[in-house]
């Protein structure tokens, strides 16, 4: 790490509409102390970069491992995985020779296995889901109502609704995020509309952005785990996301796959100075 640095490249980039900066951090060596703050400013929409979360790429000291991320929201929270950022982070680590087309890397919930689709598209296998809790009754704006609740890596909650497109997804979002059945850590809020038993369509506003995203990995994983279990849908789904995009998800057994787009919208360099950042 250099104190007298002035500025760091970095990668912008959107997986399905859900947009990241990342930084690869074997050049900056920014202490995991920093992350937070540097997360927040960068992140900050008008103000900074702009976008839904910042990634540090490093390597790692687990050998079964070819490198290791630092996820953190746009709010400066720290979080266990990201689906979408996942996708992007194994399509960056190959272009900078961080990794092969087919590796693996670390996570906070776990070792992620990458590989690039003869499509262009990138696939990842997540940890397996844990915590299904099914139909868990809950009391929303408009009284008694039933949610739903996997968590794919982080913790997601999943409301079924005729029409998803019709929902208010910043105010029951807020709502299901807060309540006190997921409490005092919260939880993402989803809400799927099953068009058939191969097609869905979901919202998420996710936690730690405290908003709806145009897109969510981990989120639509979460859908299709429920959507499966209640019946509704088979084992390779397509979801659409709000930004239209398509996230293509596939239940083998345990495991659970999350394929979708992921691109380097551009490279540059951030000013720390103006950010109100420094390497010290």
């Amino acid at each position: 790490m250099n104190p007298t640095t002035k500025h760091v490249a970095i990668y912008k980039m959107q997986g399905c509409g859900n947009d990241f900066v990342f930084i690869d951090n074997r050049e900056y060596n920014v202490p995991v102390s920093h992350m937070s703050e540097w997360a927040q400013k960068i992140c900050r929409r008008a103000f900074g970069v702009g976008a839904d979360g910042l990634v540090f790429l490093e390597e790692s000291d687990d050998t079964t491992l070819d490198y290791r991320w630092h996820f953190y929201n746009a709010d400066g929270s720290r979080a266990e995985m990201c689906g979408n950022a996942s996708r992007c982070a194994a399509k960056l680590a190959v272009q900078i020779g961080l990794a092969a087309p087919v590796h693996t890397f670390g996570t906070d919930a776990g070792p992620i296995r990458a590989e690039f689709c003869d499509d262009g598209e990138i696939k990842v296998e997540l940890t397996p889901p844990q915590g299904l809790e099914l139909q868990k009754p809950i009391t929303l704006k408009d009284g008694d109502d039933e949610i739903h609740f996997v968590n794919t890596g982080v913790p997601h909650a999943v409301y079924v609704a005729e029409n998803a497109s019709a929902l208010n997804v910043k105010e029951l979002g807020a709502l299901i995020r807060y309540h006190d059945m997921f409490s005092p850590a919260g939880t993402n809020a989803n809400f799927m509309s099953v068009i058939d038993r191969e097609n869905v369509h979901l919202r998420t506003y996710e936690r730690g952005v405290e908003d709806e995203t145009f897109a969510c990995g981990t989120g639509a994983v979460a859908g299709v785990v429920v959507a499966h279990a209640l019946g509704l849908t088979g084992t390779n789904v397509r979801v659409k996301s709000s930004g239209g995009e398509i996230l293509s998800i596939s239940i083998e057994g345990d495991s659970v796959f999350l394929k979708g787009k992921a691109l380097v919208i551009y490279s540059g360099n951030a000013m720390l100075e103006s950010l109100g950042l420094t390497l010290d």
